[in-house]
């Protein structure tokens, strides 16, 4: 039968270079994904330091999206040929049509842009935890078009990297667990620091934060007085990403420690000034309570 013969004509030829774009189309991806991972490897053994894995996974990723799209494309080109599609004049009309486009995907260039150079000027890596277009979260996904972060509620970001101007990361080699102590103005401020530098040496008792801890703790002083309070500033460098856990576990043992000497965190306090007459006497202060009876 001519139908039956045609289709074993098709089936030996434009069949089997069919199948062997395709195979090598999926081919390229495979490697394209071994590869990038055996980046990572690479880097992980060589180093075996977090910062270094975190910046091989995001040139990992870099490198897959770019070699993925670029074989994936090739392979679509020669999938057509096969068809009888002339690509050469679709190409040359989707030149003259990217350039009438382009205009209007100015923010799809500047994606592309700013993602690339985030990445070789190293400024955000997969694991960072960072702020970026008002929104802070941890860096799940980075590639040349845009920045994928989850926040500690479990809200996704997905943010254009046109978008992000400023980056601020949290989690670049080391972190610092910042603290702001308030404490009552009747306190002795050398005994205060004495009490949180003995709590900062605690810490190493401490297993679940004692790892993570580089420095000993550095007071940088009585930093203002406040409303109701003398504001102490002092800091922690700690392993990135580590800072907040850390910081609960020193408010927790300082609130025990201020507890045992007596030190008082103080809340908010209201002073009522009455004035004076011009012969120095003040006048009464009469006060009603509408909690309980009489008056006080």
């Amino acid at each position: 039968m001519p139908e039956l013969n045609l289709i074993k004509e098709w089936l030996t030829t434009t069949g089997v270079r069919l199948a062997i774009v395709i195979g090598l189309t999926l081919l390229g991806l495979l490697i394209a994904k071994v590869i990038a991972g055996r980046i990572v490897a690479f880097y992980q053994k060589k180093y075996d330091d977090a910062e270094h894995f975190k910046r091989a996974t995001t040139l990992g990723n870099m490198f897959r999206w770019v070699i993925s799209s670029a074989i994936f494309f090739t392979g679509v080109m020669l999938f057509l040929e096969e068809f009888g599609i002339e690509v050469g004049p679709l190409l040359a009309a989707a030149g003259v049509i990217g350039i009438a486009v382009g205009f209007g995907a100015q923010h799809l260039v500047q994606d592309l842009t700013n993602g690339f150079f985030m990445m070789i000027d190293d400024e955000v890596r997969v694991g960072d935890y960072v702020e970026i277009a008002g929104r802070a979260g941890m860096v799940e996904r980075i590639n040349l078009r845009q920045t994928v972060i989850r926040s500690f509620n479990g809200n996704v970001h997905y943010i254009p990297n046109s978008q992000i101007d400023v980056v601020t990361n949290m989690t670049k080699e080391f972190s610092y667990c910042w603290l702001e102590i308030g404490v009552a103005y009747r306190e002795d401020i050398d005994e205060v620091f004495e009490i949180m530098e003995k709590v900062a040496d605690s810490l190493k008792d401490v297993e679940a934060v004692a790892k993570y801890i580089y420095e000993p703790l550095e007071i940088l002083g009585l930093d203002s007085f406040g409303d109701s309070a003398l504001i102490v500033k002092a800091r922690l460098k700690v392993k990135p990403i580590t800072q907040w856990k850390v910081r609960r576990a020193y408010n927790r043992l300082l609130k025990r420690a201020f507890d045992e000497a007596g030190v008082e965190i103080p809340f908010p306090h209201l002073t009522l000034y009455q004035g004076q007459r011009k012969d120095g006497t003040a006048p009464s202060l009469n006060v009603r309570s509408s909690g309980a009876e009489g008056e006080l």
